[in-house]
């Protein structure tokens, strides 16, 4: 209901949101954004670098090598979305798709390119040493050291280090990004953009299927938007979560229809004091230990 209120207030946006009385504070924030588990693309042609821009970026580098300027080559030579310098056979995807009855299709590797994307002539040009398709290969780690003296790519890569994704390759296709890494590649972009202080996140139950450490991962992430000046609302259960909001909100008494009800609000010190509270009951034992008396609940 929130973002659709908002998005259709900000954004101009058609949802119909749900019912709700009045929404107060708009003028407060210039920029709405929602963080979910949706992939940041639906083809693999979409991947960090495309996803971060730096492949555009790579891609200006290798047309400016003295090869490439012989050969009158672009930086649109280097992408493998056109027909310039990408493997016709599999048309720069890198595979084959091989359609099987009554079953799942198939992938192999391109046997003309073997799964490099591009065409033997666009692979000979190289930027210290390594093609474009190497160069792809490289992880986000390793890309951040080998373009540390270019810092409109190693400012893009070092925030993805920064949300823990330092492992992923740069040319990883996004269908291979499980929910919780397309949710940190959006926040990392994030991280990269001119703060305005006035930025409103909104995200929806954001450590699902998240390990401890990349909760913890995740939390940092957030905390460095928010000491940005900008606000993040997060509907949550995870409790290390909850217990370091500024401003809890507990709806209840229950879960689904048989709830709905503002049972409480305030720091989670002082929702740990609502003894009617199930939010309550449990932070009071992630806050002071396992220890603690639980009350009884209404």
């Amino acid at each position: 209901t929130l973002y659709k209120a908002l998005a259709r207030i900000m954004n101009n946006a058609t949802p119909h949101p749900g019912v709700h009385d009045s929404l107060e504070g708009v003028e407060n924030i210039d920029r709405l954004v929602l963080v979910d588990q949706s992939p940041i693309g639906r083809t693999p042609r979409s991947n960090p670098a495309t996803y971060t821009k730096t492949f555009g970026e790579i891609r200006e580098l290798f047309a400016k090598m003295p090869e490439a300027k012989a050969r009158g080559y672009g930086p649109g030579r280097f992408s493998f979305n056109t027909r310039a310098g990408r493997c016709e056979k599999c048309q720069g995807s890198g595979v084959l798709q091989v359609e099987m009855h009554f079953m799942s299709d198939v992938f192999m590797t391109c046997d003309v390119c073997k799964g490099n994307r591009f065409d033997r002539e666009t692979l000979e040009v190289t930027y210290k040493g390594k093609s474009i398709t190497e160069v792809l290969s490289l992880t986000i780690e390793e890309a951040l050291e080998f373009f540390a003296d270019i810092p409109k790519i190693a400012d893009k890569l070092g925030t993805l280090v920064d949300v823990g994704l330092g492992y992923l390759q740069l040319g990883q296709p996004a269908t291979q990004l499980s929910g919780g890494e397309a949710q940190r590649m959006k926040l990392a972009s994030e991280l990269s953009r001119r703060a305005t202080g006035k930025t409103l996140y909104l995200l929806d139950e954001p450590t699902t299927g998240l390990s401890a450490s990349d909760v913890h991962v995740l939390l940092r992430v957030i905390n460095r938007l928010i000491d940005a000046g900008n606000t993040a609302i997060i509907v949550e259960h995870n409790l290390e979560v909850v217990k370091t909001a500024d401003w809890i909100i507990d709806l209840g008494p229950e879960g689904g229809d048989a709830g709905g009800e503002v049972i409480a609000q305030g720091t989670p010190e002082q929702i740990s004091e609502v003894w009617n509270s199930y939010t309550g009951n449990h932070l009071r034992a992630a806050l002071f230990g396992p220890n603690v008396r639980y009350g009884p609940l209404n």
